[in-house]
């Protein structure tokens, strides 16, 4: 069985390898053990830390195989952007030119630096093994997030956002960056992006330039990606659209990927989830698959379990079930379709 649990000290030697194996453009898990060890660190100190209103906290989860002890996935929430630097994005909108003399009003499609996306909460740092790609393990590491937002409210905005890994090449190409950042840098797209996740996004940021780029201006190749997803970033594109999240006007800086956005009174396992009480059951009729979790804090757990959920206020589950949970019979577990 699978859990996803909070990150802790003792999983960075296997977090560093999954951040060998993730995609180029997932930033926030770099292959540097001083920097995983920070994160790690703040992570726990996140989970301790008694807040009223969202922050610059940062919860980071592992999803663990509880009969091995191997680590096959991570992921992440920032309580709130722009806190500790600003969040830069590129805003993707017409900008409209007038000519009243020749009674002519032409739009073109521009890119904008800015910092309009502060102050959401932001979900991150999404990767699992390849072998699990398209799996329930996967909707568990992306959904889980989501109901410990529901579980802890106050500690999160009133929306949510997420950027998609951009297109690159097999080679670690990337025509957005070569056609806008590269400029400004003279450096490859998959330097620049390992820079970020050690450092961080704003010394880059602040280097782009600050008045639009017109898009026609721009080849083919790189016009083609703005919006555009990686291959391999598309699950977690579609778990979320499937969760009510919708792209919007803003795209990552460095690759062109989409940005996706939804208030949390429209996400599918905040609004739907439901709390039941567990019950201890040795035989369990199966009557679909469902994503269970507990409503703590640095002791949240959560995992994908096939049971049959009524209309009633309880769940009849498995010990196993309820032992990888961390919680007793009688006590709330927390239950969505999956």
């Amino acid at each position: 069985m699978l859990v996803l649990r909070p990150v802790q000290l003792s999983d960075l030697p296997q977090l560093q390898q999954l951040a060998r194996d993730s995609l180029v453009g997932v930033t926030s898990l770099p292959d540097d053990t001083g920097r995983l060890r920070e994160k790690i660190l703040d992570s726990c100190a996140s989970f301790e830390t008694d807040v009223q209103s969202p922050g610059a906290e940062n919860y980071f989860f592992v999803l663990e195989d509880l009969a091995s002890g191997q680590l096959t996935g991570c992921s992440e929430i920032l309580a709130s952007t722009g806190c500790n630097e600003p969040f830069y994005s590129l805003r993707h909108r017409p900008f409209t030119s007038e000519s009243r003399e020749l009674n002519i009003q032409h739009g073109v499609p521009a890119l904008s630096l800015c910092q309009d996306l502060n102050g959401q909460t932001l979900l991150r740092g999404f990767h699992i093994d390849a072998g699990r790609v398209c799996t329930p393990e996967s909707e568990l590491l992306s959904r889980a997030r989501l109901m410990f937002i529901a579980a802890h409210p106050h500690r999160f905005a009133e929306s949510v956002i997420t950027e998609i890994v951009g297109f690159s090449s097999d080679d670690g190409q990337s025509p957005f960056w070569d056609a806008v950042g590269q400029h400004f840098f003279d450096l490859p797209y998959a330097e620049a992006e390992r820079l970020c996740g050690l450092q961080s996004r704003t010394f880059l940021a602040e280097l782009m330039p600050q008045y639009p780029i017109y898009v026609p201006m721009l080849s083919q190749a790189a016009q083609a990606c703005i919006g555009r997803v990686h291959p391999d970033g598309q699950e977690a594109f579609d778990i979320l659209a499937r969760e009510g999240f919708e792209t919007n006007s803003y795209v990552d800086i460095f690759d062109g990927g989409p940005t996706l956005h939804a208030r949390l009174a429209n996400i599918r396992s905040i609004t739907q989830s439901r709390i039941a009480t567990a019950r201890q059951c040795s035989s369990i009729d199966v009557g679909g698959r469902f994503l269970l979790s507990n409503d703590g804090l640095g002791n949240y757990r959560a995992i994908v379990a096939e049971l049959d959920v009524g209309a009633e206020d309880t769940v009849s589950l498995a010990p196993q079930m309820l032992a990888a949970l961390g919680i007793t019979d009688g006590e709330r577990a927390r239950v969505v379709a999956l």
